[in-house]
C-alpha cells in the first residue's frame, strides 16, 4: 500500500513537470529594460503596505531571490551590438550595458515573475526584449502599419531610413521563436513532449512617441481630437499582428501604460496615456487586452526631492552661462566659486533628511521613474495581475 502511493505521488509530480510551460513575453523600451538599481530594495520595506512584496524579492541573507519555477532569457543592447542573458529568473535582468551580465537593476520583469511563479506548478518563461529609445511609430512598427513614411525632419536630418521601419519588431519576433524552438536551452530540465502555452504578453513602451513632435504634431487649440491617435491606430496593429505571428489569437496582452509625473503630469502625458488606453476599448479586444496605469506607482516624496535637485541643476546652468538672472550674470565667478555657491544652494533647498530619502530610494533619473525599485516591483506584479485576472475569466486560448 505504501509503494503504491509513493508511485502515484511520483506520477502526480511528473505529470505537474511535464505540463505545458508558461510563457510569457515582455517587450518595451528603456522602462521595460528596467533602471531600479537592486541598492533601493529597502526602500520598498520602509512602506507598511509593500514591505510582504520585498520579503518576496530578497531572501532571509538579504540576497536577490532567486525563482526555482521561473526562468528568463533577455535581449536587449546598445546600437547594433545585441546580445542574451538567460537563466532562473533573479535581479540583475534590468537594464545591461553587456546582454550577458548582470546589471545590478530590476525592471518589471523581476516581481512580473515572482507572481507567476507562485500562481503556476509548471515552469515559467520569461522572454523579454527591450532596447532604450525607442518608438512604436518607428523601431517597433507593426507590419499591418505598411512602412513608416519620413517626415521632413527625417529627411533633413538624415536619419530613419525606410529600411529601418520595424527592425525592432522583427527582433523581437526572431528572438521569440528562437527561444521557443530550443526551450531546453533556457530551462534544462524541459522536455519537449511537455510543450509550452504562450499566456501573456506585456508592452510597456511610449516616451519616444510621447515626446515626438514631427509624427504627431500638435493640434490647433480648437481642435477635439487626440494628436496622439496614430498611437492608438498602430497599436491596435501591433496586438493583432503579434497574435498573428505567434498564433496566438486571444493571447492576453497587457499595455503598460506610461505614468511618469503620476497624477501630476502634464497635459501633453495625460493626452498620451489616454491613447495608450484606447485599444483596450475596442469591442474586439474586450476581456483579452488590459490597459494598466503605472501612474500610481509613481513616488511622489522622491519625485519632490529631485524637482528639488533639478532646481540646483538648473543654477548651475545659469552660473555657467552667465544667466542675466543669476549671481554670475557678470562672469566674475570662478569654476570654485560657483562650486562654493551651488554647495550652499542645494544645502538650503535639500535636508539632509531628503538627501538619505534619496539615496535610498532613487538611482535614476525621473524618466525612468526615478530608478526606484518600489515603483518598479509594483508595476511588474500589476502586469502580472492583469493577465492572472484575463486568463481566470477563460480568455487564454
Amino acid at each position: 500500500m505504501i509503494l503504491l502511493q509513493i508511485l502515484i505521488l511520483t506520477s502526480s509530480a511528473l505529470a505537474d513537470t511535464r505540463r505545458p510551460v508558461k510563457v510569457f513575453i515582455l517587450v518595451g523600451q528603456s522602462n521595460m529594460e528596467g533602471h531600479a538599481r537592486v541598492e533601493t530594495f529597502d526602500y520598498i520595506g520602509d512602506d507598511p503596505a509593500t514591505a510582504p512584496l520585498l520579503k518576496k524579492m530578497r531572501n532571509a541573507n538579504g540576497k536577490p531571490h532567486v525563482c526555482d519555477g521561473a526562468w528568463i532569457s533577455y535581449y536587449t543592447g546598445r546600437g547594433e551590438q545585441n546580445g542574451e542573458g538567460f537563466g532562473k529568473l533573479s535581479a540583475g535582468y534590468g537594464s545591461r550595458p553587456n546582454p550577458s551580465e548582470d546589471g545590478g537593476k530590476i525592471g518589471p520583469e523581476f516581481t512580473f515573475g515572482i507572481t507567476m511563479d507562485e500562481q503556476f506548478e509548471e515552469p515559467v518563461l520569461i522572454i523579454k526584449t527591450a532596447w532604450g529609445g525607442k518608438s512604436l511609430f518607428y523601431d517597433f512598427r507593426p507590419p499591418s502599419a505598411g512602412v513608416y513614411s519620413r517626415t521632413e525632419d527625417d529627411i533633413k536630418k538624415e536619419r530613419r531610413p525606410e529600411s529601418g521601419s520595424g527592425h525592432y519588431y522583427r527582433l523581437m519576433l526572431n528572438h521569440i521563436k528562437l527561444v521557443l524552438g530550443d526551450i531546453g536551452r533556457v530551462i534544462p530540465d524541459y522536455d519537449p513532449e511537455q510543450g509550452f502555452e504562450i499566456a501573456g504578453f506585456v508592452w510597456f513602451q511610449g516616451f519616444n512617441d510621447m515626446v515626438s513632435r514631427d509624427v504627431y504634431p500638435i493640434l490647433p487649440k480648437d481642435s477635439s481630437g487626440n494628436r496622439f491617435d496614430k498611437y492608438s491606430e498602430w497599436m491596435t496593429d501591433f496586438i493583432r499582428d503579434v497574435r498573428k505571428d505567434l498564433d496566438a489569437p486571444k493571447m492576453p496582452f497587457v499595455i503598460g501604460v506610461m505614468g511618469v509625473g503620476g497624477e501630476d503630469a502634464n497635459e501633453g502625458n495625460l493626452e498620451f496615456r489616454e491613447a495608450m488606453t484606447a485599444p483596450a476599448k475596442l469591442p474586439e479586444f474586450k476581456g483579452n487586452v488590459a490597459a494598466i496605469h503605472t501612474s500610481p506607482f509613481w513616488d511622489k516624496p522622491l519625485a519632490d526631492i529631485q524637482e528639488k535637485y533639478e532646481k540646483v541643476n538648473q543654477m548651475a546652468y545659469l552660473l555657467r552661462t552667465q544667466n542675466k538672472n543669476a549671481p554670475n550674470a557678470d562672469g566674475s565667478m570662478s569654476r570654485e566659486d560657483q562650486l562654493s555657491y551651488l554647495k550652499k544652494y542645494e544645502a538650503n533647498l535639500v535636508s539632509p533628511e531628503e538627501v538619505t530619502l534619496r539615496t535610498r530610494g532613487a538611482s535614476n533619473a525621473g524618466y525612468h521613474y526615478l530608478g526606484c525599485a518600489k515603483t518598479f516591483a509594483l508595476m511588474g506584479q500589476a502586469f502580472a495581475n492583469a493577465i492572472l485576472e484575463m486568463r481566470k475569466h477563460d480568455a487564454h486560448p
